[in-house]
């Protein structure tokens, strides 16, 4: 069963890309006492996600945080080198942080894993967003297809906070 509004999050590990290399981050570490904005995505270097839903994100971030959020993270199932290149190549500037989600831990903790293995993605995540406030899930809207950064959108989460 899929993660739901009022909802804890559940406890996993993350890695982050750091100058010192990858670095856990637990949930618990992120967003305890903290406002924060997640999204997820289907896989980093993507076109929908590389074009589209990551850079409204970028684009919108410091309106975002002027709402009152104190981060702004992307989540994906895939490792923290990639992701570290990904953050680099879309020139994300420490606007947003990259969780790397390799083993899909977190996803599948969350009910939100989507079978990609007919396209040779494997598991991965679906497209979501989620605004989450001291742990607690305090909205969440889930992509009803991959390929569309429609609901899930900066511009659509902006609007609802």
């Amino acid at each position: 069963m899929a993660i739901a509004i009022g909802d804890k999050l559940p406890e996993a590990t993350f890695r982050q890309m750091t100058g010192e290399g990858p670095q856990e981050v637990t949930t618990s570490d992120f967003f305890t006492g903290r406002k924060v904005v997640l999204f997820a995505l289907p896989g980093a270097f993507t076109p929908t996600c590389s074009n589209k839903h990551v850079p409204g994100f970028i684009a919108n971030a410091e309106a975002i945080r002027a709402k009152g959020v104190d981060a702004i993270a992307c989540v994906s199932v895939n490792d923290a080198f990639v992701m570290g290149a990904w953050e680099q190549h879309l020139g994300a500037d420490g606007e947003i942080v990259f969780l790397a989600d390799g083993n899909a831990d977190f996803t599948k903790a969350t009910g939100l894993e989507m079978d990609g293995s007919g396209i040779g993605f494997g598991t991965r995540s679906k497209r979501y967003a989620m605004v989450v406030d001291d742990g607690v899930v305090k909205s969440l809207t889930i992509e009803p297809a991959p390929g569309q950064a429609e609901e899930t959108s900066a511009e659509e989460i902006l609007a609802a906070l």
